[in-house]
């Protein structure tokens, strides 16, 4: 094969969920499609982020609940088997092994190439293979770029030496470090920081700014997830930068991390979660005249601009629009209909929610946060509405007070926030803390996508008695008091 060549309608650069959905869709137009992946296809998410996460997060979240239910405080009140939680683990990131990813891709008939693949010119990618071959791929109507994103690691002296963790490291540990020292205070460090307490670490959480943790979110939210952290034993740490680090030589040596405050601490880790950045430093940008190392910036139908011809799109955490894997298959979704219609000079839906537009992506961005408690938002926070200048109402409600809830729970603890334009009486935001609140995510997502009125939400009846009945009482509060406008 070395030197050969092939010709595809499309190219897919990257075969994480985005660039998995990319290749469904386009195969499903009817266009030949290749994608080329050097790592486990499935990416990110399959391997080192959601779903292995996630499993080391459900026993922590469930042993929490249970000891919140009468009857079971006794049974539940005991230190999780860490064993079984990291065979759990394993089983989910399907023990680091692509197989059935490589026979889905078979069965949607889509041709697999395995090696790094870079641009060179227009619709052109040239991947150095595995067993050292080099293979042209040249693509007739587009190239999708889907290579995902990085840990952005801070420029400290001698970090490499250190051998700090990323959450790569975080998802596929083999054992739980007695000491672990987490810099940062986003999703990836409140999620770690809840499983590794959990099983037993002495977490203390570095976080640089005052802002609060989750600070893009609501601020209860990140207040919430705060109280829940330090009464379960983590130190979190506000105002606090990192200004050095060095591991101790020999195996099992301890990491030594130095702050601006002259303080020092001792870790048998050190997990950085500080931020992501784009995996686009050696994939041949600069063939196109576009700066390697960049996120890649792209129209409403995800094509990238500054490229001539429009034939080079990106999708999923690549092009920075929102860097969640549900909504990188959102945005293949939308792509691969685009070039599928364009392929065949069908003219586009692409006005707002049409069937080649990335609304969603501005407009109904959910996303769940799974520590104790639980933090689910979708749409607008009430901060985006006045950094925009959108006259909204905010209606806030206390959880805890919906008989879901204390069926749920002895002593629940949660909130709701619901934004409602003030003009069009419909629902721009939600927010809800609490356990279990991840479910009602998807009401509010239909609720903002659909842009449905407060008066037809009326007729939505939650059942009783379930948490969802939040929601009537979103409603009554809003209907006797208005919220507060801002």
């Amino acid at each position: 094969m070395n030197g050969s060549s092939r010709v595809y309608d499309v190219v897919v650069l990257g075969a994480g969920p985005a660039g998995e959905n990319l290749a469904d869709r386009t195969s499903a137009a009817g266009l030949t499609s290749v994608i080329v992946e050097n790592e486990l296809l499935g990416g990110e998410c399959s391997f080192w982020a959601c779903e292995p996460s996630k499993a080391l997060l459900r026993p922590a979240l469930a042993r929490a609940d249970a000891l919140r239910v009468p009857g079971l405080r006794r049974a539940a009140d005991a230190p999780l088997d860490v064993p079984a939680v990291f065979a759990h683990r394993d089983r989910m990131a399907f023990h680091w092994k692509d197989d059935d990813q490589a026979d889905w891709l078979d069965s949607i008939s889509v041709d697999l190439v395995r090696g790094h693949g870079r641009l060179d010119g227009p619709r052109r990618v040239v991947v150095g293979t595995a067993d050292g071959d080099t293979l042209s791929l040249t693509a007739r109507h587009a190239v999708g770029v889907s290579t995902g994103t990085r840990t952005a690691l801070p420029g400290l002296p001698g970090l490499d030496q250190v051998r700090p963790w990323t959450n790569r490291e975080a998802t596929s540990a083999r054992q739980v470090p007695d000491r672990l020292a987490v810099v940062g205070g986003g999703v990836v460090a409140v999620e770690m920081a809840t499983a590794y307490r959990a099983l037993g670490s002495q977490v203390t959480m570095l976080v640089r700014g005052h802002r609060g943790l989750l600070n893009r979110m609501e601020p209860f939210a990140g207040a919430m997830v705060t109280d829940a952290l330090r009464a379960a034993g983590v130190d979190v740490r506000f105002g606090t930068s990192v200004t050095g680090v060095a591991r101790e030589a020999g195996p099992g040596g301890t990491v030594r991390v130095e702050t601006d405050e002259g303080e020092a601490l001792v870790a048998d880790e050190i997990l950085f979660a500080t931020g992501r950045a784009p995996r686009t430093g050696d994939i041949g940008l600069e063939t196109l005249g576009l700066t390697p190392g960049d996120w890649l910036t792209v129209d409403d139908s995800y094509r990238v601009t500054g490229v001539p011809a429009g034939w080079l799109y990106a999708v999923g955490d690549v092009n920075h629009r929102a860097l969640m894997t549900h909504q990188g298959k959102y945005q293949a979704r939308i792509a691969g209909g685009v070039i599928g219609a364009r392929a065949e000079g069908r003219e586009l839906d692409d006005g707002m929610w049409g069937a080649h537009a990335s609304t969603a992506d501005s407009a109904a961005v959910p996303q769940v946060v799974f520590t104790e408690p639980e933090v689910a938002a979708v749409g607008l926070t009430s901060q985006d509405a006045e950094r925009s200048g959108r006259r909204v109402r905010v209606v806030d409600y206390d959880i805890g007070r919906v008989a879901g809830a204390v069926q749920y729970a002895d002593g629940y603890r949660g909130k709701a926030r619901v934004l409602i334009d003030a003009e069009r009486g419909t629902v721009v935001g939600a927010t809800f803390v609490g356990p279990g609140t991840q479910e009602l995510l998807y009401s509010a997502t239909v609720a903002i996508a659909g842009e449905i009125p407060v008066e037809r939400l009326w007729h939505a009846v939650p059942a009783f008695p379930t948490i969802s009945e939040v929601w009537l009482r979103v409603l009554e509060t809003y209907r006797d008091s208005g919220g507060t406008l801002i």
